[in-house]
């Protein structure tokens, strides 16, 4: 045999409507927390009495270690692994936000590393190309200038591709020598034969 319907209207009994009053309420918070925890909801409960008195219910509350009298063991212990899930989910997502933090810290940091590479080679071609043009400037490689004079000053040694003058000047010049070495040995010669010859009849 089931419960009869009860009818809904107000308890003209002061004391009946008291007493269902602080019955009903204590389900309403009871349903409230449990609405809470098995769905993961914020839930806030405000009630008035007739008589003005304020009564409420916030799981947030709850959450913080607030307004825990009159509950159960079991409703703790659901609290508890409430508090230790949302822990461990708060625990993941600063881990998440420090490891993508980390990731763009590294990306900047490569940036960075390949930019100054860059700038380093670019400043070592600059400095080679200076060196470059100093010795350019002052030990040339092609006819050697001087700072005073820009034109070229002629090498020592003799150029094959240069006039017969010089060649003829030196045959001429080693012939003349020759000349006279011969010249001077015919006169030695003829001196040494008169020389004899007067000994020779003495």
């Amino acid at each position: 045999m089931g419960r009869g319907r009860i009818e809904i209207k107000k308890i003209e009994n002061v004391n009946s409507r008291q007493v269902t009053f602080s019955k009903r309420r204590n389900g309403l918070f009871k349903k409230a927390n449990e609405l809470s925890v098995l769905c993961d909801a914020e839930v806030a409960v405000i009630v008035f009495s007739n008589t003005g008195k304020l009564y409420e219910f916030s799981s947030t509350r709850r959450l913080i270690g607030r307004e825990l009298e009159g509950l159960s063991f079991k409703e703790l212990q659901q609290i508890e692994c409430q508090l230790t899930e949302g822990l461990l989910s708060v625990k993941q997502k600063k881990e998440g936000f420090l490891l993508d933090q980390l990731g763009k810290s590294r990306i900047q940091e490569e940036k960075a590393t390949l930019e100054n590479e860059a700038l380093r080679k670019e400043v070592e071609q600059l400095k080679g190309e200076s060196q470059r043009k100093a010795l350019l400037e002052f030990h040339p490689l092609e006819g050697k200038f001087s700072l005073s004079n820009p034109k070229p000053i002629k090498s020592c040694t003799s150029d094959p591709n240069e006039g017969p003058d010089v060649s003829l000047q030196l045959n001429s010049l080693a012939t003349s020598r020759g000349d006279r070495k011969r010249k001077a040995a015919e006169m030695e010669n003829i001196a040494c034969d008169d020389s004899g010859s007067q000994v020779a009849s003495e």
